[in-house]
């Protein structure tokens, strides 16, 4: 797995000219392939008058999903090139849709790779860029009288906890970089005195 990817902050659009013709690029994150094709269907139905609403998507912290449509532009002058600058920008589990209504003048093959492209990078640019990183998915268990510093020393260090639930035990879900497991495992023995239960689980991304 990747140690970490980029990809866009949030959803939005983000609209460009170019010699009469409106290139609205809409953009947004998107976890799975499935979810990607919804976004471009649901930008297809809200735009259905204009002229092309082409797209691109990739998915996977490896980009091991790359798909692209020119929809109804000259072959490669669309998707291609809003694919390209996606993965020129490092980007990753995110999806564009850039809506084209026609304003009356040609552009020509490299007027359209330019201004496809251009769409998604100003986009890009515009709605802000998110580093999400590795870590394993960690479950400390501990009892009451000692929780509370727990929680406290670890939300101190930075640590990412996920989740608190009460019950006969107090448990705390934690993300950690691999790198810091050996570590976090000593320092819990050594704040809890080796009262606290540490289990690791598997592997997820979060804000970096």
């Amino acid at each position: 797995m990747q140690d970490q990817y980029r990809t866009v902050a949030h959803a939005g659009v983000h609209e460009t000219e170019v010699n009469r013709s409106r290139f609205l690029c809409a953009l947004a994150p998107a976890a799975t392939e499935r979810e990607a094709q919804e976004f471009v269907a649901a930008v297809r139905k809200e735009h259905a008058d204009a002229n092309h609403n082409c797209w691109a998507y990739v998915i996977g912290a490896d980009a091991s999903v790359q798909k692209a449509s020119d929809d109804g532009e000259p072959g490669g002058t669309a998707g291609v090139p809003m694919l390209q600058m996606l993965l020129r920008r490092d980007m990753r589990y995110v999806v564009a849709v850039v809506t084209r209504y026609f304003g009356g003048v040609k552009l020509g093959a490299g007027g359209l790779i330019r201004a496809y492209g251009g769409a998604v990078g100003e986009a890009v640019d515009a709605l802000g860029i998110v580093t999400r990183r590795r870590f394993r998915l960690a479950t400390v268990t501990v009892d009451h009288q000692r929780a509370g510093k727990v929680q406290n020393d670890l939300r101190a260090t930075g640590r990412a906890v996920r989740d608190v639930r009460y019950g006969e035990v107090v448990t705390i879900e934690i993300g950690l970089p691999d790198a810091d497991v050996a570590a976090f495992r000593a320092w819990l023995a050594d704040a809890t005195a080796g009262t606290a239960r540490f289990d690791l689980g598997g592997e997820a991304y979060g804000d970096a």
